[in-house]
């Protein structure tokens, strides 16, 4: 750690800079495909007077620093100058010898390309607890205060601004493409952000309930989790199992609870960013190594 900075958090806010410039540069720049948020006003400068997002990102995001400070704290902070910097060297150096995409004949990919090279970038640098400044930090804010999801305040953000450039530079069918790449990126932000691991969650009814929690304790060493319910038809009291396992061991939970009580309620669902033993913590209760 650095002056109380994870030396991780900072090469992967590095990474996704450079991959949030990459796209940019190569598919919204090339393609005349804006984007939301600060970004977008910098494209339209581009696109309109020819100035360099380089440094038009920075100039706009100077007053949006201050409000970081306050709200987020000195170590979001610091991560976010980081970020909104290195977005604008990456975005620099990408100029500098651009190679030709040659997707002018193909919207659909570019538009694609672009959501997918933005969201990926942007989500590296939220999970690492950055921002690239402008809207990011006021997504940051709204999720943190509101609990709205960053993807989706962003696209909000975005389809603003996105309006907004089709009187001002891009034709219709641009700024169509423009909200494809832009609805694209926020899911694939959101993903990244609850974490490309998935798990499952199990939910479990049954007259024996206790031998099902012994067997998963023992075949697929997984905790399980005792609650007591109710029906509310027949009003009798009845345990209720939870347990959360791997997505690809979800068949051997199901085989052995039909192998003891074929007759078993159980409901599955979908579990995003586990953080406990079994997932994120070993048995000593100290980090997995991701």
């Amino acid at each position: 750690m650095i002056f109380g900075l994870k030396i991780k958090n900072i090469f992967f806010i590095l990474l996704g800079s450079a991959i949030f410039s990459f796209g940019i540069v190569h598919f919204n720049m090339q393609n005349n495909l804006s984007e939301g948020g600060f970004t977008g006003i910098t494209l339209l400068f581009y696109f309109l007077w020819g100035w360099d997002p380089a440094i038009s990102n920075i100039l706009l995001n100077i007053p949006v620093f201050f409000i970081g400070w306050k709200f987020l704290g000195r170590n979001t902070f610091i991560y976010t100058i980081i970020g909104t910097i290195s977005v604008s060297l990456f975005l620099r150096v990408f100029q500098i010898n651009p190679f030709p995409t040659y997707l002018q004949s193909d919207m659909t990919l570019a538009a694609l390309f672009a959501g997918v090279f933005i969201g990926v970038g942007l989500g590296i640098i939220f999970r690492y607890g950055g921002t690239t400044g402008g809207v990011d930090i006021i997504a940051r804010i709204v999720h943190k205060y509101v609990g709205w999801s960053m993807g989706k305040t962003m696209f909000l953000f975005d389809f603003v601004v996105i309006t907004t450039s089709v009187f001002v530079i891009l034709e219709l069918v641009e700024a169509m493409y423009t909200l494809v790449a832009v609805y694209i990126g926020a899911r694939v932000i959101d993903f990244i952000q609850e974490g490309a691991y998935s798990a499952r969650g199990a939910t479990i009814i049954s007259q024996k309930s206790e031998l099902i929690a012994d067997k998963i304790n023992q075949n697929m060493d997984r905790g399980v989790t005792i609650l007591s319910g109710k029906g509310s038809f027949t009003g009798e009291k009845q345990n209720v199992l939870y347990c959360v396992v791997g997505r690809n061991e979800i068949v051997r939970l199901k085989n052995i609870i039909d192998q003891i009580d074929p007759h078993a309620f159980v409901a599955v669902s979908s579990v995003h960013d586990v953080i406990g033993e079994g997932f994120t913590l070993d048995e000593n209760k100290k980090p997995i190594e991701q």
